[in-house]
């Protein structure tokens, strides 16, 4: 079994930064991508930011210019750098890990429980 655990989060003002981390452990050969997604209150849950095996990275739209995913590959952790934040950044940040356990053939993707992000003077 995997266990992701999403950090970080927390109250900032409009124009602050913040650093989330996703850290993945149990039983996990490798991870092929990491990504990082939002749900705000009433709103579907949206993919923010990727990074894939090799450290390709892919972002959202909405994500362009003030968001940077990162990956330490040893410590099978992700992060999300948000910078210059904004009242619509609020959310739930949950990240998405897709994993393959030792012996096993097929990846499979797992969820942690997400860390808030509130900004609001």
């Amino acid at each position: 079994q995997v266990q992701v655990v999403e950090s970080g989060g927390g109250l900032v003002q409009p124009g602050g930064s913040l650093r989330l981390s996703c850290a993945a452990s149990g039983s996990i050969a490798s991870i092929n991508a990491m990504g990082w997604y939002r749900q705000a209150p009433g709103k579907e849950r949206e993919l923010v930011a990727t990074i894939i095996d090799g450290g390709s990275t892919e972002y959202a739209d909405l994500a362009k210019g003030r968001f940077t995913i990162s990956r330490d590959n040893a410590k099978n952790t992700a992060y999300l750098q948000i910078d210059s934040l904004k009242p619509e950044d609020t959310a739930n940040y949950y990240c998405n890990v897709r994993a393959r356990a030792p012996l096993a053939y097929r990846f499979i993707e797992y969820w942690g429980q997400g860390t808030q992000v509130t900004v609001s003077s």
